[in-house]
Order: C-alpha cells, then sequence, then structure tokens
C-alpha cells in the first residue's frame, strides 16, 4: 500500500517548480496539456490568441486545485509582432524557462490543384515559420540555464499523405525535420527537443473532418479508435519530465499502431 501510495505521489509531480510555456493553450491538446501539467507541479506560461473570460476562470480554477500559477499571453503565430511581444511578456514574466510546447497551429485541407500559394504560405507561417521564431526567441533562457525540453506538436500527417494534406502535412513534415536539426544543435547545452506526431484526435479538427477520412485513419490502427487529448497529453508529461532524460531528436507517434 505504501509503494502505491509513493508511485502515485511521484507521478503527479513530475514537473513540480518547473516553468513551462505552453502555445495553443486554449483548447483540444493545448488545454489538456496545461492541466496535465498543472496536475503534475508547473508553472504555466499559457499561450492564447485572445485570452477570453472563460479562460481567465479556467486558469484560476487550475491555480486553486493544484497550487501553481498560470499566467496568460496573447500569442499570434502569424504576426511577426505578436512573437515579439510574448517572448518579451513571458520574459518578464519568468527568468527561466524549462519546457516550451510548441502545440498552436492551423488546420487545412484541399487537394494540391486547389490549393493556392497564398493558403500554403499561411499555413507554413503559422505550423513552422512562426513556431521557429518563438522558440528562438525563448531558447536563450533555456541555453542561460544549460537545462529544458522542447516538444513539438507534428502528426502523422507530415508522413502519411492522405488526399488533401498538402499544406498541412507538408508544414508538418517540415516541423518534425525541423526538430531533428535542432536537437542537434542544442544538446551540448542540455536542451532536448522532440516532436509529438498524433493521428486523428477528438479536438476541433477531428470534427472538420470528413467522416471518410477520420474512418480511414481509425480502421488503419491497430487500437481502432481515434486518440483523446489526454493520449497526446501523456506522451508531452513524459517528454517535458526527466523520465525522458536521454531521449531527443525524436518524432515520437501517437497513432493507435497504424501500419
Amino acid at each position: 500500500m505504501k509503494e502505491a501510495l509513493f508511485t502515485e505521489n511521484l507521478m503527479s509531480n513530475l514537473l513540480q517548480n518547473k516553468v513551462a510555456v505552453i502555445s495553443g493553450a486554449n483548447r483540444g491538446i493545448g488545454k489538456t496539456i496545461v492541466e496535465t501539467f498543472a496536475e503534475n507541479g508547473a508553472n504555466i506560461i499559457a499561450c492564447f490568441r485572445v485570452i477570453s473570460p472563460e479562460s481567465k476562470k479556467w486558469m484560476k480554477n487550475l491555480e486553486d486545485k493544484f497550487n501553481v500559477s498560470i499566467n496568460p499571453v496573447v500569442l499570434d503565430l502569424s504576426d511577426e509582432q505578436s512573437i515579439k511581444r510574448a517572448i518579451k511578456d513571458i520574459m518578464l514574466i519568468s527568468p527561466k524557462l524549462d519546457v516550451l510546447v510548441n502545440n498552436a497551429g492551423v488546420a487545412s485541407g484541399s487537394l494540391f490543384q486547389m490549393t493556392t500559394i497564398q493558403e500554403l504560405r499561411k499555413v507554413f507561417e503559422i505550423n513552422f515559420f512562426g513556431q521557429i521564431a518563438f522558440s528562438q526567441g525563448l531558447v536563450k533562457l533555456m541555453i542561460k540555464n544549460k537545462s529544458g525540453s522542447i516538444v513539438n506538436l507534428s502528426s502523422t500527417s507530415a508522413y502519411i499523405a492522405d488526399p488533401g494534406t498538402l499544406a498541412y502535412g507538408s508544414s508538418k513534415s517540415a516541423f518534425s525535420r525541423a526538430t531533428k536539426s535542432i536537437a542537434s544543435e542544442l544538446g551540448p547545452s542540455n536542451i532536448r527537443v522532440n516532436a509529438i506526431a498524433p493521428s486523428v484526435t477528438k479536438t476541433d479538427m477531428f470534427e472538420q473532418m470528413s467522416i471518410g477520412a477520420r474512418e480511414k485513419l481509425i480502421n488503419s490502427s491497430a487500437l481502432k479508435r481515434a486518440a483523446e487529448p489526454q493520449d497526446i497529453a501523456n506522451v508531452a508529461l513524459f517528454l517535458a519530465s526527466e523520465l525522458s532524460s536521454y531521449v531527443t531528436g525524436q518524432v515520437i507517434r501517437v497513432d493507435g499502431g497504424i501500419s
């Protein structure tokens, strides 16, 4: 009984006293990651495009429940000035940063011949260029402290070339590749960089997919179900914590066993 209680306590404090920045914190996977990290003792800087009264209430409830701090910051990855302001705001909130979760992103679905260059640029601006710029600014805090973990949210769309995934899949493929390069460069500073590539997950994006596309991915998996946001948040927790202290430069597919 005592051993079970010890294990439960250990697993609920994996990020005790750590500071984590999480983008796209208002819904879906990002929201669940915030909740999971708070439960594990992290003080969080949560990034939103718009900070709503509902978001403020939700954050206050998490603070009270888990005795952590959660500070909101406005971030629009399509706006270079917003990225710069967010980086400054974060540095004012905390002089150190232990974990960065690049979760924010935008979905896009259209066939190759129907995808405009404007749409392609918009998707890459948010899913790739904005993420890189945001990471470049914040990694200075990790380099200063010679420690840190960066977790990037990619997608199995980077590897599964289904029709209609040109823009989204290509942007996530670039992000997966960048993860490996960044990991090799930041390793000497004791900063780990990994990516998670979820398959179809029950978020707003799930509802935007056609039923046929969803069923195709689910039926091609070994577990025959869509992922829950918590399935992804659990892997993010692992990568953010010291449980993965020798894991870097990896893209972990959380896809229920798609062959």
